[in-house]
């Protein structure tokens, strides 16, 4: 028996889905062929399927007329489909308009930490100061003790520590002061840095506070350095920061590794200093903690010319991005929100 004794037409059949084919020029039209043709129920799974009914010698031939007629239909259906989706018709001579605008790819943006941590970088360059980085795990010396807190001072209460291993005394940093110890073990005077990093509390999450933050800490060293010296500094970088129109106050205030201590704030930049509940109605938010280095700090660094003087301050940058880009709850920083993070492109 040869193949026209084949129950059926296939090249009759090839013929007709091409003909179709040629004349399409959408992908629903070109979907609706596929499934005609090459679906469960198609004509090729209904001749597949008639092959167990014919002439046992007829089979293979069946068989082989039929995967030739699906491999040229096959090649035929993908070629007209890159034809239709780039906008070309098989029967036109319309070309590619590459003069037409793409599609805007999807981009992503920066973390708003990212953005003020960059931004701070820029500021103390300027200025000369060098930045440098520590451990996050952290013992309790460079932590505590080097930083005129000895085992028990009262002072340690106010640092909610993660201890990770209470015997050998190795805890996360509570603050990125440790950083100002171990570069005065290296650094000669005089010098100027700044340290940015995380920092680790046990504090609740709720919308002013996270048990891991970021804080900026900055140091500088030498002779004849004064508070005048950090007044000028702070004044300049927080109006760089916020604005050459925001008031700065400085208010006395303690802390265990500087002498004299100051707590800094800034007029509130969403009310102009006028009273709104960002600032609790008082015109002011506080922003900075700094101070003189205590001598004890040097003692403990290994720097014992009594000539030495030089100050240090501390920021959270959360509070400051919370600040400066009007964000009323810590927790949209750690969320990975894209809606959030979108504002920031």
């Amino acid at each position: 028996m040869a193949e026209k004794d084949l129950p059926f037409d296939i090249e009759s059949i090839v013929n007709k889905a091409l003909e179709e084919l040629n004349g399409m020029d959408r992908d629903a039209d070109l979907e609706k062929w596929r499934l005609k043709y090459f679906g469960r129920k198609g004509i090729f799974a209904d001749l597949t399927g008639s092959i167990p009914k014919i002439e046992q010698s007829l089979r293979p031939i069946a068989g082989t007329k039929i995967n030739s007629a699906k491999r040229q239909l096959n090649a035929a259906f993908e070629e007209k489909k890159k034809r239709v989706s780039c906008g070309v018709e098989a029967n036109s001579e319309i070309k590619m308009n590459f003069t037409l605008s793409g599609l805007k790819p999807d981009y992503g943006s920066l973390h708003p930490i990212t953005l003020v941590s960059r931004e701070i970088v820029r500021i103390f360059h300027g200025l000369g100061f060098g930045v440098h980085t520590g451990p996050e795990i952290e013992t309790d010396f460079y932590n505590f003790e080097a930083l005129n807190m000895p085992v028990d001072h009262p002072a340690r209460d106010m640092w909610d520590t993660f201890y990770l291993d209470s015997k050998r005394k190795i805890l996360l940093r509570t603050h990125t002061s440790p950083v100002q110890i171990r570069v005065l073990e290296k650094l000669p005077v005089p010098l100027r840095i700044i340290a940015i990093g995380k920092t680790f509390r046990r504090d609740a999450f709720d919308a002013s506070h996270s048990p891991v933050f970021h804080q900026v800490e900055g140091l500088m060293v030498g002779y004849d350095i004064t508070f005048s010296n950090l007044k000028a500094v702070l004044a300049f970088f927080l109006r760089e920061l916020f604005g050459p129109e925001i008031k700065i106050r400085f208010l006395p205030s303690y802390f265990p590794f500087t002498e004299p201590s100051a707590e800094i704030s800034i007029s509130c930049v969403i009310c102009g200093g006028k009273g709104c509940q960002t600032c609790a109605w008082s015109g002011w938010l506080e922003i900075l903690g700094a101070g003189m280095v205590h001598p004890e700090v040097f003692r403990k660094s290994g720097l014992k010319d009594p000539r030495l003087t030089g100050f240090a301050f501390g920021a959270g940058i959360d509070r400051i991005a919370m600040i400066k880009y009007r964000i009323d709850d810590i927790r949209h920083l750690s969320f990975n929100d894209i809606r959030f993070l979108n504002q920031f492109r």
